[in-house]
């Protein structure tokens, strides 16, 4: 049976973080609502359990509570910033609002070095604080073991119980040695082993896959990006022929993409793949638009007419499959009018019409995204694939600026293989989050060869992030940006500009569109 630690979230920014850390020390982690039934939570058998922060007090009217009986389930528990304020307040201890709020880098002090949590760490650590409230009288049972400069329970302990908590944040980065604060509760408190690997779940998942689908078919629109790719490799270990992935050529992919995915599915992996050459259905569509947001409904319509076509071509299927990572599924938890709190929609599907009856198959729901990358290395697809950057869904057409012609997107996909192409052979490729080219809908002279040019500009878009979430430009080269710059203006006919977008998000957005 697979050992599991289940997290509680109530609402807390950091939730989703918290389970990568506990995956990290090879051991499964599942997010649930704050107000699962604790009869539903013992029935899974858990190792252990998770509370998570929030951004409420618990003594607050509409504070988040979770089923009391949680408490007596004999699991161990590690309570979070909101969490260890729940253990104090449902146990018999007191919170107050702080004279003091701690936000922030800190400094913890041990007192009481035998706590399991704190094994193999120094007296003091940096970490992380995050809160307003504090612990004012502790709960029959409980003991501080570590303090920080304005909180005298900064981490308190019941061992019998095996009752853990901790005022401040283990799973940021700025709290740099959390990591093994959370390793030590998992494996020292839980008693979990190291049994979470990728070669152990592509077992699981393909077991879990043919016994949802059995003998039926299965369609998966096949974009060439990393999550698509990767649930392609796994359903067809799973099910061979009776997957069938549909690939639709809009005629705004990147240079030699169409041919790219045809050969690694289709010649590599042996998979039936049904190619949709409709690049000129989509170009006719969008002539004359220059709106990005009637752009986007455009592809969009064009993109389910299309896929909707092709799926009638390969005969009768009981699924869809997609995508779907385990972001995408995780609700937030409406609490207080956190704004968070909105059940997040899956993004994959890119609104298919309900009148298109399948049963739907999502082979990568419970991964994040950097597992979802270690999954198709281990499946055997190939580096280019499993660690590209991301594409917006529109392709092309969000970053021509104006209106989309065959033309201007041979343009920009020629000035775009360029930078691919620089970046990689300068080792800077896999470093960035993302870096591409953008057709501007300026014109300006230029002279070449004692000639007047009368051309367009090249916008470069090169940027880091964690997430997407946030973004700031990145400071490359001066030799590589020259080098870029220099084979755009002499290889791509009709440009002779090329320019470099340093904005950060906020306030800008990574996509020009």
């Amino acid at each position: 049976m697979t050992e599991e630690i289940i997290i509680l979230d109530f609402g807390a920014q950091y939730t989703q973080v918290i389970a990568r850390r506990v995956r990290e020390c090879n051991v499964y982690a599942t997010i649930l609502r704050y107000d699962t039934p604790a009869a539903t939570i013992a029935a899974r058998k858990p190792n252990g359990l998770i509370l998570s922060g929030g951004p409420c007090s618990v003594y607050a009217k509409d504070a988040p509570m979770p089923d009391r009986a949680l408490f007596d389930l004999g699991i161990p528990m590690l309570g979070i910033c909101f969490g260890i304020q729940l253990l104090a307040q449902h146990l018999g201890g007191k919170v107050e609002p702080g004279q003091k709020r701690e936000y922030g880098k800190g400094t913890l002090t041990i007192t009481d070095k035998a706590c399991p949590l704190f094994r193999g760490l120094p007296e003091s650590l940096q970490v992380w604080n995050s809160h307003g409230d504090r612990l004012t009288k502790l709960p029959k049972g409980f003991k501080p073991v570590a303090v920080t400069e304005n909180s005298a329970y900064a981490a308190i302990e019941n061992k019998a119980r095996r009752f853990y908590g901790l005022q401040f944040h283990p799973e940021v980065v700025h709290t740099p040695r959390g990591s093994e604060i959370i390793s030590n509760f998992v494996h020292g408190i839980c008693g979990c082993g190291k049994n979470w690997t990728m070669r152990n779940y592509v077992d699981q998942a393909v077991e879990e896959i043919r016994a949802q689908v059995g003998p039926d078919k299965v369609l998966l629109g096949l974009s060439g990006g990393v999550d698509s790719s990767v649930a392609a490799a796994l359903l067809h270990k799973a099910v061979g022929d009776q997957l069938t992935c549909i690939f639709v050529n809009n005629g705004l992919l990147r240079a030699k993409e169409a041919e790219a995915v045809q050969e690694v599915f289709g010649r590599h992996f042996k998979m039936k793949l049904q190619y949709e050459d409709a690049s000129q259905l989509f170009l006719m569509r969008l002539k004359g638009v220059t709106d990005p947001e009637r752009k986007r409904k455009i592809i969009g319509r064009t993109f389910i007419e299309v896929f909707q076509a092709a799926t009638k071509r390969v005969g009768k299927a009981k699924f869809l499959a997609q995508g779907t990572l385990y972001p995408d599924v995780i609700e937030s938890v409406p609490i207080a009018g956190n704004p968070a709190a909105m059940i997040k929609s899956h993004h994959n599907v890119g609104g298919l019409p309900k009148k298109m009856k399948f049963a739907l198959v999502e082979p990568l729901k419970c991964l994040f995204k950097d597992e979802v990358r270690q999954l198709g290395l281990e499946l055997g697809l190939p580096r280019e694939i499993v660690f590209r950057q991301p594409f917006p869904g529109p392709g092309l057409a969000v970053r021509v600026l104006g209106e989309v012609t065959a033309g201007r997107c041979a343009i920009l996909r020629n000035a775009d293989a360029i930078v691919v192409e620089e970046m990689k052979a300068n080792g800077w490729y896999y470093k960035v989050w993302q870096s591409f080219a953008v057709l501007l809908p300026v014109r300006s002279v230029g002279v070449m060869g004692d000639e007047r040019t009368y051309d367009y500009t090249i916008a470069l878009r090169i940027v880091e992030s964690q997430d997407g979430m946030t973004a700031d430009w990145v400071k490359l080269p001066y030799e590589l940006l020259e080098k870029i710059a220099s084979r755009i203006t002499n290889e791509v006919k009709g440009v002779n500009r090329v320019c470099l977008d340093i904005s950060s998000k906020p306030p800008a957005t990574i996509e020009w569109e």
